[in-house]
């Protein structure tokens, strides 16, 4: 039988120890049969009265609940193992002393089991004192004494019970340290039920919550005697501490299956989920979720795979196990989904959860399902029947709506549009759900025919129900009043999404053939004018959704959203770096964001860098992209012969290639060739060639003629993306948008160059598989005086050079060699030169870089058409 305390396992007489499974060396597994107990000194009237004591006092399925951890007592092990024969009597005593043994234990750790660590004695009195509060108080008289101790008091009779029995038993919690809302106690750990503000749910949680002092209130007209005398009882305690192992709870209430081949044993696993709360089945029936490695799914799955997938139950990755007990919180299914996409009916996974390069592949392929503000949405298939949008009294009933809330994990949208089609029938067009994944979406289309005021009733209640505001006060003002846990208008403007109206790949052959530009003016109007290079700037920000027309904005949404950023720029000044309100801080910032400006894979954001990254160049992208949208229109969509050159004629500016044998090209080249260094992606180096170089002139910022006659001139690199290039040729640079103190935004609202095309080149470089870009050159006037600069300027330094509009240098950690530095024309200087190290060695900027506040010192110069090559590519010979 082996020694106290080891996994029990059946005699060796057992006709069943072949069945035996033990799962991991370490795990006592629940007794398979009663042959685990029975002793071959026992005799046939002992073993059925043990079989009888053991199934009548712990229940037939009872018995196969609990493992049992010592089935004999030492006075039989003791005789056992000295080779005696204990006399008839003492055996049956050692074998009724067993069995109480086993009975009490059985009952001990069912106990602890449902007790909150094991804590056995304060576990039933506060079970007892609960039982009591039922009996002797009403839910009326349990809100009473809530509301007297400042306790949240609303809500159902589910939330008021516990909420009452803990502050009682326990002592009245204090409010939520980072919003002030009611704490309450929710799977094994206290959560706070409050909001950070409209835009964002508290997100606090705790073990250990703090609580008042002094006795509990009782309110005068509750008349029944428990309370007294429990209370009389409690006078001089103190509170008892609930004591909550959160991580032995993680997975309660969950019934989890195992499939397939794993990383680690199903023993480790199924140890892992049982420690923490949670229970194994080898049925996939009746089971919370099905875990399995993404390997097994990749061979078509076992059989528990494949019913899962029959039963729509969901089907997760291991990680979801070990990350669950890492965070200390079951993390939610979806997230971990390695199924859906396998079932040719299901739900598909949505976009957040691909691979990066697979949602790529995925949205820049897609079609624009909504395009503007009087675009028919593609999923309604009314488009098809010449449906369009329904105008009435000036208001045009197209509405898009977004919430992002990532302390409930929720990211959705939702579209709603009343649709005209001929005949006079009206159709009111509903898309409600979670961003990126239209499978889970609600979807319908309802015909209400000649019913004008029925559907736009219907049209108005659903935008207060979703919005929590009234529909003509929004549409005929702006007007709005974002509430908590609604829905946010986004703002379409009337014209068409560049990813709709610029030209499709399909259409750049033809529209280049019939161009009448010159062909190397026709190649750079047809690369601003087409649709890839902002499907890709968009999906680097993963803000790509077809469901959104992020390229056709109103001014006002984005007007907003510099807002936004202003506000939250300023209040980050002011937040500490962890702790409950800084967590509430970023929390409600990341929500508020990403509810203006969707996208696929919101997260919390935190710090200045973050903010440049995604808020600051993010709202500038989508900026210069929304302006060339309305540039471009629909030029594309229409019957014109030479769709280029009507963009080029709306663009206002003259482009000219510039001979390769002019002494223009040949001074930008040395300068490149002097002042650049390999851009490295990973472990990969690229270098820039000059592919082509463009002279530009616009009436958008100033001429040379106007340009040369300013002090202090420097011809100087500037770099953008290609989906920015636009923007600028249309309507010349424009300042940052905010100061933030990091490298790209530290000079606050200016605009920045650089004497090293090495630093432009970063902003210029595209991708791996799209390696042609443009650097812009352009001529930057100083002015008098020039404010040198050697670490991050702060707020009140950079708002000086603001008003003053002074021109600053800021000095990098490298330099160009100033002793190969030339004046080209009109006195315009050319800081070419030897990249050299600088004095500035703790710099926060790796090149000088030079900030201008004022456009008109600055003027576009040249654009320079590069390609960049991988340079340090091993060449491997065919084999023969």
């Amino acid at each position: 039988m082996g020694t106290p305390g080891a996994p029990p396992r059946c005699h060796p007489s057992s006709p069943c120890r072949t069945q035996l499974h033990l799962p991991h060396p370490h795990w006592p597994p629940p007794v398979c049969c009663p042959g685990a107990y029975l002793s071959p000194a026992m005799g046939t009237v002992e073993t059925l009265m043990l079989l009888a004591a053991v199934f009548f006092s712990s229940g037939r399925y009872g018995l196969l609940r609990f493992p049992v951890h010592e089935t004999r007592s030492r006075a039989h092990a003791a005789a056992q193992e000295e080779g005696k024969a204990a006399p008839k009597k003492q055996k049956t005593e050692s074998n009724d002393q067993e069995r109480g043994q086993h009975v009490s234990k059985n009952k001990k750790l069912k106990a602890e089991e449902s007790e909150p660590n094991g804590k056995g004695a304060a576990f039933r009195e506060y079970t007892e004192f609960c039982k009591a509060i039922g009996e002797h108080l009403s839910i009326e008289e349990l809100r009473k004494i809530l509301q007297v101790n400042e306790q949240d008091a609303s809500g159902s009779e589910d939330a008021v019970v516990p909420r009452c029995e803990d502050m009682m038993f326990y002592g009245p919690l204090e409010k939520c340290p980072a919003c002030g809302g009611q704490l309450e106690f929710k799977g094994w750990k206290y959560k706070c039920t409050g909001n950070y503000s409209e835009w964002a749910r508290c997100t606090f949680s705790t073990n250990d919550p703090s609580r008042k002092s002094g006795p509990i209130k009782v309110p005068d007209d509750i008349k029944d005697d428990f309370i007294p005398q429990w209370l009389k009882q409690q006078e001089g305690k103190e509170f008892p501490k609930r004591d909550v192992d959160e991580e032995a709870h993680i997975f309660s209430g969950m019934m989890i299956a195992l499939s397939g081949r794993m990383s680690r044993s199903h023993g480790y696993f199924k140890e892992q989920i049982m420690k923490h709360g949670g229970k194994v089945n080898n049925s996939v029936l009746g089971v919370t979720c099905v875990v399995a490695s993404p390997a097994e799914r990749d061979k078509g799955g076992s059989g528990g795979f494949a019913e899962a997938l029959e039963r729509g139950t969901p089907v997760v990755s291991e990680n979801w196990i070990m990350d669950s007990i890492e965070k200390k919180e079951v993390q939610p299914l979806a997230a971990y989904d390695i199924a859906s996409d396998v079932v040719p009916e299901g739900r598909g996974l949505p976009l957040g959860q691909l691979d990066p390069s697979e949602e790529a592949i995925e949205t820049l392929a897609s079609e624009v399902k909504l395009a503007g503000k009087r675009a028919v949405h593609k999923d309604s298939k009314l488009e098809k029947d010449g449906g369009c949008i329904f105008e009435k009294d000036g208001i045009i009933y197209n509405c898009a709506f977004a919430l992002c809330d990532l302390g409930c994990d929720l990211n959705q949208l939702c579209i709603m549009q009343l649709v005209m089609v001929p005949e006079n029938r009206l159709h009111l067009f509903y898309k409600k759900g979670p961003i990126g994944h239209d499978q889970m979406a609600e979807e319908r289309v309802e015909d209400f025919g000649s019913r004008v005021n029925d559907a736009v009733k219907e049209f108005v209640r659903l935008f207060e129900e979703v919005t929590g505001n009234e529909f003509e006060p929004w549409e005929r003002e702006n007007k709005f009043e974002k509430k908590i846990m609604k829905m946010y208008p986004l703002d379409m403007d009337v014209g068409v999404d560049v990813r709709h109206g610029g030209a499709a790949l399909r259409q750049l052959g033809a529209a280049a053939l019939h161009c009448k530009l010159d062909p190397s003016v026709s190649f750079l109007v047809k690369q601003l004018c087409g649709q890839e290079i902002y499907r890709y700037a968009l999906m680097e920000m993963a803000q790509d959704l077809p469901d959104i027309p992020i390229g056709m904005l109103t001014d006002l949404h984005l007007k907003r959203g510099e807002e936004v950023l202003l506000k939250m720029r300023q209040d980050a000044e002011s937040i500490p770096e962890s702790g409950p309100e800084a967590d509430a801080f970023w929390t409600e910032i990341s929500n508020k964001w990403f509810t203006l400006f969707p996208t696929t894979r919101p997260y919390i954001m935190r710090g200045f860098e973050q903010i440049a990254d995604n808020v600051a160049s993010g709202l500038e992208t989508v900026r210069d992209i929304n302006d060339a949208s309305h540039l471009i229109g629909d030029v594309f969509g229409s019957t014109l012969d030479d769709p280029l050159s009507e963009c080029y004629k709306k663009l206002g500016c003259s482009i000219n290639p510039v001979p390769e044998d002019s002494e223009d090209y040949k001074m930008i080249l040395r300068y490149l060739e002097k002042t650049y260094e390999p851009v490295k992606v990973d472990d990969v180096v690229y270098g820039a060639s000059v592919e082509r170089i463009y002279a530009v002139e616009s009436s958008a910022f100033p001429s040379y003629e106007k340009i040369k006659n300013l002090p202090n001139k420097v011809l100087l690199w500037c770099g953008t993306r290609s989906s920015n290039l636009l923007r600028h040729l249309h309507k010349g640079f424009l300042p940052a948008i905010c100061h933030l103190p990091v490298p790209g935004y530290m000079f606050g609202k200016a605009i920045v160059c650089s004497d090293a095309a090495a630093e432009a080149a970063r902003y210029g470089f595209t991708a791996v598989d799209r390696p042609e870009g443009y650097l812009v050159l352009a001529v930057a006037s100083l002015g008098n005086e020039i404010t040198e600069v050697t670490g991050t300027p702060g707020a009140e330094d950079v708002q000086g050079f603001e008003e003053k509009k002074m021109g600053v240098k800021g000095v990098g950690r490298k330099m160009t060699d100033e002793s190969e530095h030339f004046t080209w024309r009109d006195g315009v200087k050319v800081p070419c030169g030897k990249l050299v190290p600088s004095r500035n060695k703790n710099g926060p900027l790796e090149y000088n870089e030079y900030a201008v506040y004022d456009p008109k010192q600055v003027s576009i110069c040249f654009l320079v058409g590069v390609k960049y090559e991988e340079q340090n590519m091993e060449v491997v010979p065919d084999e023969e």
